[in-house]
């Protein structure tokens, strides 16, 4: 895919998973123990592959815009009655994002050593 097919795809992504994020939610029933984290986690993972994709910025420069992004939705979630911030939604979050970043940084150190 194309850079500018990622870049819209990252905008979509964006505007869903702000929707999301300002939804409220009500259980199912069916519940786990920090669902939420794992949730946040995938999300910003998921961000931070399409972001990398989407543009030739330097990673740390990727990773703080996520991290502004996932301060962003704490502070609306904070603004709304049915939501609340969460200190550990951000750090899952900032790891989701970094994990990604990390896990690129190794497999392509990885290929690269292969190809030596």
């Amino acid at each position: 895919m194309t850079r500018r097919v990622y870049q819209v795809l990252l905008l979509i992504t964006l505007a869903v998973c702000t929707y999301l994020f300002a939804r409220e939610f009500k259980h199912s029933g069916i519940q786990f123990e920090h669902a939420d984290k794992v949730v946040h986690f995938a999300i910003f993972f998921v961000l931070a592959f399409i972001m990398h994709h989407a543009f030739k910025w330097p990673m740390i420069a990727q990773l703080i815009i996520l991290a502004g992004y996932g301060i962003g939705v704490e502070v609306m979630q904070d603004s709304l009655p049915y939501r609340q911030a969460s200190l550990g939604d951000f750090v899952a979050d900032f790891f989701g994002a970094l994990s990604y970043y990390l896990g690129y940084l190794a497999l392509r150190f990885w290929q690269e050593k292969r190809h030596v």
